[in-house]
This record gives C-alpha cells, structure tokens and sequence, in this order.
C-alpha cells in the first residue's frame, strides 16, 4: 500500500472513532475509561497515519509519547497546544485491560477538542506530504 493510502486509511479509522465520540460524548451512561478509549484511539490513528505519510517506521503501539516523539524526532513540528496528548494514554491499556480501579476524572469536552486540533493538524500534514515513491 502507498504511504499516503495508509495515512488516509489510519485517518478515516480515527474519524470512525471521533464520531463515536460524538454519539456518546455527553452521556453519563458512558464511562469516561470507553470515552478516553476511543480518543485515544483517534489520536493514536491520527499520529500513525501522518508518520506513514512521511515515511517514518514506527512499532506497534498504543503509547502516544513515543509517536509524538517520533514526529518531533522527524520534525513534523506536532504543534505545541498538544504536548498533553499523552494523557491519553492509559485509557488505551490500563483502564481499559488491567483493571485499574480509580480512573482520573476526564475533561471530555477538552479532550474532544484536543483531538479535533490533532486532526486537522494530521490532515494538513498529510496534505503536503511528498508523494510516495
């Protein structure tokens, strides 16, 4: 598969998870562990879709610290009001798999926001990715 197919794959999965989001996003019904899970998700799509596009080789992970260094490493230049993101990271496998009792209280609607930014700093990204050999 061509990078940018697979940079615009992982972005159309991660808009699958937003829009989730958005069904669920203010109901109490719904955990804040489902809710952080599936945002971190996008940001996990979104990430590894602008790192395809550029080429850059990544493992397979769910840590959004080590993506957001592998894009910062690469310079891709994530933009600063996203440094946070990594907070997400434990909804993708500890409150998710290990059972952790006390989940932290999650700011929904500032995370929504912060993965709306992550997205459409990942689309204009992918945009002006040089095209794939």
């Amino acid at each position: 598969m061509k990078r940018h197919d697979q940079a615009a794959l992982f972005l159309a999965k991660a808009g699958k998870d937003e829009a989730l989001v958005d069904e669920v996003l203010g109901s109490e019904r719904v955990a804040d562990e489902i809710v952080g899970f599936h945002l971190q998700q996008a940001a996990e799509k979104l990430l590894k879709g602008v790192l395809s596009a550029y080429g850059v080789s990544f493992r397979r992970t769910h840590d959004l610290r080590e993506l957001m260094d592998a894009a910062t490493d690469t310079r891709l230049g994530l933009p600063d009001d996203l440094a946070d993101l990594d907070m997400l990271t434990p909804y993708a496998t500890l409150m998710r798999y290990e059972g952790i009792v006390a989940e932290p209280q999650l700011d929904r609607a500032a995370a929504r926001q912060m993965i709306r930014r992550l997205h459409r700093w990942a689309e204009a990204k992918v945009r002006s990715a040089p095209a794939s050999p």
